[in-house]
């Protein structure tokens, strides 16, 4: 009894060791990884993406420690402005790296990104990292330097924008409110018209009222002697009368006036000398 349990602490202590133990990589894939980060690195130079891709890939996975080949995958992704796939692999390379030299390198980059993207905060925190691996870097403390003044001027803005908005959504309301005050007010008065119209008795149309009286009057009848008037379309005797006096009157005028144009004549001109 005493011996299975000694059997079994054993074997539990070699299943321990060998799931904390990680596999060791071995020196030719380490080699390869190397020769194909070399490889790569002519591509690139080349301007050949697409194979110099292909290059880092297969360095990254002979040997997931390969720092380098993650770092200037990046920077090609960077060129190509695949701006996350470059995030990835700075980041990648930053926690690989061993060396502060290439941690420095991968933060500074990995920043770059940020101000890409215009990420100022995390911008910032990357340029931190980069200094504290390498605190001697000029052109890591401008960059650092840059993104706070970006980072506190997009605060800035951020803030005013805010403001307006609330400035904006308050006088939307007050305008809301006015609205239907003035809304309410116009409802109230046209009831109150309405109220005011159907309590109100009708009066009789004084007009309507004349006409009725007239209606029921009865028509004049014509004193004798008289005779029936003339209608409208007819002409009395007299008037006939009076019409053909004023023809033959104006018949007289035009005739005179033709007798004396005869009599007058018109001047004659001499004939000319011979």
């Amino acid at each position: 009894m005493k011996a299975l349990i000694f059997s079994i602490v054993i074997l539990q202590s070699v299943i321990l060791f060998s799931q904390d133990k990680k596999p060791e990589i071995s020196k030719v894939a380490v080699n390869q990884s190397k020769n194909l980060t070399y490889e790569g690195n002519k591509l690139a130079s080349e301007k050949n993406f697409i194979d110099a891709e292909a290059n880092y890939r297969q360095a990254i996975s002979k040997n997931n420690k390969n720092a380098v080949a993650r770092y200037n995958l990046g920077n090609q992704y960077y060129k190509k402005n695949s701006m996350g796939e470059a995030f990835n692999r700075f980041k990648e390379a930053g926690e690989t790296a061993n060396a502060k030299p290439q941690k420095h390198q991968a933060y500074h980059n990995l920043g770059n990104v940020f101000m890409n993207k215009k990420d100022y905060s995390n911008a910032v925190e990357a340029y931190k990292q980069a200094l504290r691996n390498n605190p001697n870097d000029e052109e890591t403390r401008y960059n650092l330097a840059l993104a706070k003044e970006m980072l506190k001027k997009q605060q800035n803005e951020n803030k005013d924008n805010k403001k307006d908005d609330k400035e904006k959504d308050q006088n939307q309301d007050n305008k809301d409110q006015k609205n239907q005050q003035n809304q309410d007010n116009k409802d109230n008065n046209e009831g109150k018209g309405d109220k005011d119209e159907k309590d109100e008795p009708q009066k009789p149309n004084e007009n309507n009222k004349g006409d009725k009286k007239e209606d029921q009057k009865q028509p004049e009848q014509p004193k004798e002697g008289e005779g029936e008037k003339p209608k409208p379309n007819q002409l009395s005797p007299q008037q006939m009368k009076n019409i053909l006096e004023a023809m033959n009157n104006e018949e007289k005028k035009v005739q005179e006036k033709i007798n004396a144009q005869k009599v007058k004549g018109k001047p004659i001109k001499p004939e000319k000398d011979w």
